[in-house]
């Protein structure tokens, strides 16, 4: 039976992602402490860690204002005193600290008014030799000491370290070797370029990163390859096709952008094909994505195969629903939503016809992937706003379409879409298996929107802008960062904030809209608006995703400084989607921090959207871009495609001729790394 204290050792481990002899290979320190030298005193470094030895000369015991007791106790190498300083300390410290005592510390120092100070140093034992290399300091968790991982990690180096990568591309590439790589990260010698190893410069970090992006590669390629293997039905264009997009073209009233055109175009020769299509449609808020999704979904509906459209809320369901009816209008296509505002009998009887086909096109929130759905063929699966799915949601709807046929298994195409433009680089890591179609273009008709910047002292005169606007025709937005009052962040809610507006301008139609407000509702302000019963919609962020209300043309957000950059940037979206020109105000109350001027900045210079991704990627990093952290997908965790371009490009390369000429060596690269990285592996 495990012992309690064996089994918390090996949760500490497991925390970690400690288990297998690669784990602890790859769990390569964060830093390192030279402890090599002893430093004289005379020649300290300020905020470098050290090693002092010297006599201890005085030993006080202070009072702090916190009525908390410290330590101080000054120490003598005869070439200058140091301060060490201790803060709850135990008394038996005081012990081992007597004056007279010779003493070895270890640690960063600082100044403390004139005199030199090192806080809660590290105690040596003078009578053992000193290290011959640097000392690494791992990551670490509570009860598992600096130590106990050194002493594991040495133990595991003892063992033979197995090279997966062939010799010719080791020496093509000029690669130190794997296990001297290793080897050399977790001991480096005393003369080694502390600045390269922190940097992840040494020839040793070098070929860490290339293997690291070498098994990204060879797992796209793994991914593609069983992807190609599977088997879909291909929808080519046929008459039905072409009569039903002749009539859709015409009913829009206006030409596609050359843009929609090109993607258009692709996805249908995607759709062609016989096996299941992966594929990303990107494209700046208002750019058309809807429509190239709709003419995949002829292509598809005019083969006898359904399809099925998933949005992250019932407003945008219910939006995309009364858009394509109207477009579907005289193209023969069965159309219909689920909701939650639908009675069960409703549900059942919509349940029914997608199980027997009757419906062709379904439009749904996340209710599209629950047990009780079937489809009798569905051919298409189309994702809007990937980025706010889980790979499993998204991957759900997906295998539901999964048919038999003789004998083998049919998968369904996949299009999935985003308003959130998804930078190159971390395209090319995490969407890596998705053929990407970007939509660069904005429709001919529309106008830039304006984006203002006005400081919360103007709310007042604002507010009557906003109010003789409406009433003179416009519709605006009001949009508050918070439903209810915060002892922590004083902001203003959007409920007070209807309410001061409602009784400003009595004569205005004023709506408000939240997320505590039931589906039903939420639809029913948003088809008033959308149809010009209401005037000014003071909303929280709920209408930030896909909600396209042609009129109204502006926004006006309030605390924008409390905002993300692609929040602000979407919120922006609602307006400019019509052929008046659109305003966006962005009313921030001062002062703003540094990164909240940034933001704001760049929201004011530039509509493009993939410049906002670009910027905000580097102020959120790629985990919180992607809203990994918050799934459950491990991000690269050594290499940066960005910065190690040249690297990357290495082991794509190298990759190519592995999978040719050594595929042997594949599964075996691809398991050390699978549990380190595995942002590309399981999908």
């Amino acid at each position: 039976m495990e012992k309690k204290s064996e089994k918390s050792f090996n949760n500490n481990l497991l925390k970690l992602g400690l288990n297998e002899k690669d784990d602890f290979l790859l769990h390569i320190p964060l830093r390192y402490n030279n402890e090599t030298f002893i430093t004289k005193i005379a020649n300290i470094q300020l905020s470098k860690y050290i090693v002092v030895e010297g006599l201890v000369t005085d030993v006080k015991v202070l009072d702090s204002k916190f009525n908390k007791k410290y330590l101080v106790v000054t120490i003598n190498d005869n070439t200058g005193f140091l301060e060490l300083r201790w803060i709850n300390f135990f008394y038996s410290l005081m012990k081992e600290l007597s004056i007279g005592s010779k003493i070895r510390v270890g640690g960063e120092v600082g100044k403390w008014k004139l005199n030199l100070e090192m806080i809660h140093p590290k105690i040596y034992n003078c009578k053992i030799n000193l290290p011959k290399n640097l000392t690494p300091i791992y990551s670490s968790v509570k009860g598992l000491s600096q130590t106990k991982i050194r002493k594991l990690i040495s133990n595991i180096l003892l063992e033979e370290i197995e090279e997966t990568v062939p010799n010719y591309i080791t020496r093509k590439y000029s690669l130190m070797k794997f296990d001297e790589s290793i080897r050399f990260l977790h001991n480096p010698p005393p003369n080694s370029s502390l600045d390269l190893l922190i940097e992840k410069k040494h020839p040793a970090w070098i070929r860490i990163k290339f293997d690291e992006l070498l098994a990204h590669q060879l797992s796209i390629e793994l991914i593609r390859q069983n992807r190609i293997e599977k088997k879909a039905h291909p929808l080519h264009k046929n008459t039905n096709y072409s009569r039903r997009i002749d009539v859709f073209l015409k009913s829009l009233g206006f030409q596609l952008t050359e843009a929609q055109k090109k993607t258009s175009n692709e996805i249908s020769k995607d759709l062609s094909q016989d096996f299941p299509m992966n594929r990303l449609l990107q494209g700046d808020v208002g750019s058309g994505k809807t429509i190239v999704a709709v003419i995949a979904a002829i292509q598809t509906i005019s083969c006898n195969k359904q399809v099925a459209l998933m949005t992250p809320t019932e407003i945008l369901s219910e939006q995309h629903f009364s858009n394509i009816k109207k477009w579907f209008k005289n193209l023969d296509i069965r159309l219909e939503v689920i909701t939650s505002a639908k009675s069960v009998k409703e549900k059942r009887i919509i349940k029914d016809n997608v199980l027997n086909g009757n419906i062709q096109f379904i439009i749904g929130t996340q209710s599209l992937i629950q047990d009780h759905i079937h489809f009798k063929n569905l051919g298409l699966s189309i994702i809007d706003e990937q980025h706010r799915f889980g790979v499993e949601q998204r991957f759900a709807l997906y295998n539901k379409g999964i048919l038999i046929d003789d004998g083998k298994e049919i998968y369904p195409h996949l299009l999935s879409m985003s308003a959130t433009p998804i930078p190159r680089t971390l395209a090319m890591t995490y969407l890596a298996d998705m053929d990407i179609s970007i939509i660069n273009q904005m429709p001919n008709n529309r106008k830039p929107i304006i984006t203002k910047l006005i400081s919360y002292d103007r709310r007042e005169e604002l507010l009557m802008y906003i109010a003789n606007s409406v009433r003179n025709g416009s519709q605006a937005y009001w949009v508050c960062p918070l439903i209810d009052e915060s002892k922590k962040i004083d902001l203003q809610n959007a409920v007070n904030t209807f309410d001061y507006i409602k009784g400003k301008f009595p004569d205005l139609n004023i709506g408000l809209i939240h997320s505590n407000l039931s589906n039903s509702i939420k639809i029913e302000i948003m088809k008033d608006f959308r149809n010009g019963i209401i005037d000014l919609l003071v909303s929280t962020t709920v209408i930030e995703v896909g909600v396209d209300v042609p009129k109204a043309s502006m926004i006006i957000i309030e605390h924008s400084e409390r905002f993300g950059l692609a929040q602000l940037h979407q919120l922006r979206g609602r307006v400019g989607r019509g052929d008046i020109q659109s305003i966006c105000v962005l009313l921030y109350q001062n002062p703003l921090s540094y990164i909240a001027k940034k933001r704001l900045k760049a929201m004011f210079e530039t509509l493009d959207g993939f410049k906002i991704a670009k910027y905000d990627l580097q102020i959120r990093g790629p985990g919180d871009f992607l809203g990994t952290k918050q799934s459950g997908v491990n991000i690269l965790r050594f290499s940066d495609i960005e910065q190690d371009k040249d690297i990357y490009e290495q082991a794509k390369e190298a990759a190519y001729m592995i999978k040719k000429d050594n595929p042997e060596y594949i599964d075996t690269h691809i398991k050390r790394w699978k549990r380190i990285s595995s942002v590309m592996l399981d999908i």
